[in-house]
């Protein structure tokens, strides 16, 4: 990697500030001084002000969120905080992403930068899985709005809903019970939007369980449980 972002993640600087470094001949690689633009690996020696400059260990957590958990570091009421479940160790773990306190399932931390950007921001268009359950079954007219596109406040909100559950409600509406439980996938996340989503729509979300985002998985988490996860494929 280039010696700027080296040093941002290594020392906590800013990519501008670690230019400034190596430009103020404040940044040494195996001795020698820093150049601007220079690449370097694991192997080099890298010292600002004569002091060792170590990248920190990455760590990545998968964690089956409980419902009413929130998702801070402090109590909100009488809800408790995730950080309650996880060791001290792990608690400087930032989460990737959010759950609301209703909700339940995959949530991930880290402190791995790369990694939150990659699974955060549209432009990687990263698959988030839910198991969502309502108040009464779609309609079939229901689940082509959400595939067209629902209108909220901040914008049109699109879902894509599980062949199997279709094939459900389809059943439901001919007089077989359903379970009302869909498997939901969306590509972005804004706030409460599966929710917000449903609700324009006159349906009430009674459960919902995030089960995937990117290429990690809930997998056989129990409810409350943690993993500490090192493989970027490992579910």
């Amino acid at each position: 990697m280039r010696i700027n972002q080296y040093l941002a993640r290594a020392a906590g600087l800013s990519r501008r500030q670690a230019d400034q470094a190596i430009a103020d001949e404040r940044v040494t690689v195996n001795g020698e001084a820093g150049e601007l633009g220079q690449r370097v690996g694991p192997d080099d020696t890298v010292q600002l002000d004569g002091e060792p400059v170590v990248l920190p260990v990455t760590r990545t957590v998968k964690l089956h969120k409980p419902f009413r958990y929130v998702v801070s570091r402090a109590r909100q009421g009488n809800d408790p905080t995730i950080y309650a479940l996880l060791p001290e160790e792990l608690r400087q773990l930032k989460p990737i992403g959010r759950l609301d306190k209703d909700s339940r399932g995959l949530l991930l931390l880290t402190n791995d930068g790369q990694l939150a950007y990659r699974l955060t921001h549209p432009g990687f268009q990263k698959q988030k899985v839910y198991q969502v359950r309502l108040d009464k079954p779609l309609t079939p007219a229901d689940i082509t709005n959400l595939h067209h596109g629902v209108h909220l406040d901040d914008g049109v909100s699109q879902l894509e809903i599980g062949e199997g559950e279709a094939e459900r409600t389809k059943k439901a509406d001919e007089g077989v019970p359903g379970k009302n439980t869909y498997q939901v996938t969306m590509y972005e996340g804004r706030n409460r939007q599966i929710r917000r989503t449903f609700a324009a729509l006159g349906y009430q979300v009674t459960d919902l369980v995030r089960t995937q985002l990117g290429e990690y998985s809930l997998g056989d988490l129990s409810d409350g449980q943690y993993r500490l996860i090192t493989g970027e494929n490992e579910s």
